[in-house]
């Protein structure tokens, strides 16, 4: 078999068996999804109570038994399938979904064969090309990319319903738990409607490719920073990289209504990732990060093999489908119904979604303002919105002798954001924007559109940013008013929010000249 090596990697994660260069089945696993796949006149499974006695089976036939499922796995899935749905949808998922369902899982050893065996034909296109692609590991300070296909995410995420992937080694890699077990456990401890309505996507989501399975692709890359000099590695900027930066301040288009998802503007979507890829989507969490995989579940497939993120890490994934409408927030949520996802697709076979996952401190308190963790932040995001195939291009822009403006031509893709870790991470809203903005420009895009969900805190930003714009700061002037910011919080001469302390026109502290921007910072902060 073609990438014997990619496959070793993620093999011991993975349900199936290898032997003789084949992936296969155990025998009881393949007649008792032969019966599953022939309806629930053969199976005998048509209510959530049965079909967790069936998933036991199968999980005992793969010797998984020792790695037990969460306590009241089954109680959840006799109460969604039983209860919480009508007749009529339960008759549709068992005589349908669910035969399709174990169909592919049947298709899942030949489906792997194919992908490693074409996995070299399917390469990334344009200063990519020549990358590898195939399934395996995404190790941490290893940047790369795996692209599969949509069929196959389909496969793999019925595993996952079926909770059939083994635990074992995945904490040790720190690797998400990926099975289901928790999210219908967590719908019975602490029923919640949000719980119900997660599932009810995930649901729709099997409904969906059952009735008409997708033929694109998705690709998920990890992005590094290189803290060592590395000519094929864009490099982790220092404090006085960003300091000397003379690059020009992005346009920047304040909403103050609106979703992140629903952009029709070509650009990176920010994921508010936790640094486990998923945060808390197959347990209890329901905000940003979770919600987005709900309504796009193929997003659930990099938590198999992308091992948590470090600070000088991101994850982009482009390709994924969107299948679910929704309403309300956290304890709000609700699923509203089937979407149809228009964006184009483009020479890899992928949906023209490009999503951005970056994780923030957590409840970072007044440590957010030292320049250490302004930098880790202001880091973490431009790791993420930079272009990997652009790395010369960045070395030259951070260059420490660089006087005289540096002009490359812009790449069309901007930024879609929000208010990145200030939600339930307690971050500054008015100095995550800030930072947002300076890594968006400082990666050359040409735009970033930011959704504010009414925050009170950002109610100026509009006006601070078209203050900001007008007067032709470049990266290193905003950077440098950032770490003066910082360098006054830290001595406590200031306890003021960023925006107020840097326009006058806003509030009557420290005022200063409005005609010009400042070019220096502290004596004391630059020795720092």
């Amino acid at each position: 078999m073609e990438n014997r090596e990619d496959l070793n990697s993620i093999l011991e994660f993975l349900p199936v068996v290898l032997r003789s260069s084949a992936l296969f089945w155990p025998s009881q696993v393949v007649e008792a999804l032969k019966a599953l796949s022939k309806g629930p006149q053969h199976s005998k499974v048509d209510s959530g109570e049965v079909l967790f006695l069936a998933i036991s089976d199968l999980r005992n036939s793969l010797n998984l038994s020792a790695d037990p499922l969460a306590f009241s796995t089954a109680d959840g899935f006799s109460l969604f399938f039983d209860d919480l749905i009508s007749r009529s949808e339960a008759n549709k998922w068992f005589e349908g979904t669910l035969p399709a369902l174990a169909d592919s899982l049947l298709r899942l050893p030949s489906m792997l064969e194919a992908h490693y065996t074409g996995a070299d034909s399917i390469t990334c296109v344009g200063a990519r090309a020549g990358l590898k692609t195939s399934l395996r590991l995404l190790k941490s300070q290893e940047p790369g990319i795996v692209l599969i296909s949509q069929e196959l995410i389909g496969a793999l995420l019925a595993c996952s319903f079926f909770c059939l992937f083994p635990n074992t080694s995945r904490g040790a890699n720190h690797l998400q738990l990926i099975n289901f077990d928790h999210l219908f456990a967590s719908l019975y401890d602490n029923y919640n409607e949000k719980q119900e309505n997660k599932i009810k996507c995930i649901i729709h989501y099997f409904e969906r490719i059952h009735s008409s399975m997708p033929r694109g692709n998705v690709s998920f890359e990890r992005k590094v920073l290189a803290n060592n000099h590395n000519l094929n590695s864009i490099p982790c900027p220092k404090v006085e990289s960003w300091s000397k930066s003379v690059v020009s301040l992005c346009l920047f288009e304040v909403c103050n209504s609106g979703l992140i998802e629903d952009t029709s503007k070509e650009a990176l979507e920010v994921d508010f990732a936790n640094k486990y890829l998923g945060g808390g989507a197959l347990t209890r969490g329901c905000v940003q990060e979770e919600i987005r995989f709900m309504i796009s579940p193929e997003l659930i497939a990099g938590m198999l093999f992308l091992p948590s993120m470090a600070d000088n890490e991101a994850i982009e994934v482009i390709g994924v489908e969107r299948f679910s409408k929704y309403t309300g927030y956290a304890s709000s949520f609700r699923f509203s119904g089937d979407f149809m996802d228009k964006k184009d697709i483009d020479m890899m076979k992928r949906h023209k979604t490009r999503i951005i996952a970056i994780d923030a401190l957590v409840n970072p308190g007044e440590r957010q303002y030292r320049h250490e963790f302004l930098l880790r932040e202001i880091n973490k995001a431009f790791c993420g919105f930079c272009d990997s195939s652009k790395s010369e291009k960045y070395e030259k822009l951070f260059k420490d002798d660089e006087n005289s403006e540096v002009k490359f031509e812009e790449d069309e893709i901007g930024i879609v954001t929000g208010n990145w870790g200030c939600g339930a991470f307690g971050g500054d809203p008015e100095i995550k924007a800030i930072l947002q903005w300076l890594a968006a420009s400082q990666a050359l895009r040409p735009f970033m559109v930011y959704y504010t969900f009414s925050m009170e805190a950002l109610e100026t930003l509009e006006k601070v940013t078209k203050w900001i714009m007008l007067h032709k700061w470049n990266v290193g002037d905003l950077w440098n008013m950032v770490m003066e910011y910082s360098f006054q919080r830290s001595k406590r001469e200031t306890g003021i929010g960023f925006f107020n302390w840097l326009l006058p026109l806003l509030s009557s502290h420290d005022p200063m000249m409005l005609d010009s921007p400042p070019q220096t910072v502290s004596k004391d902060l630059e020795c720092k």
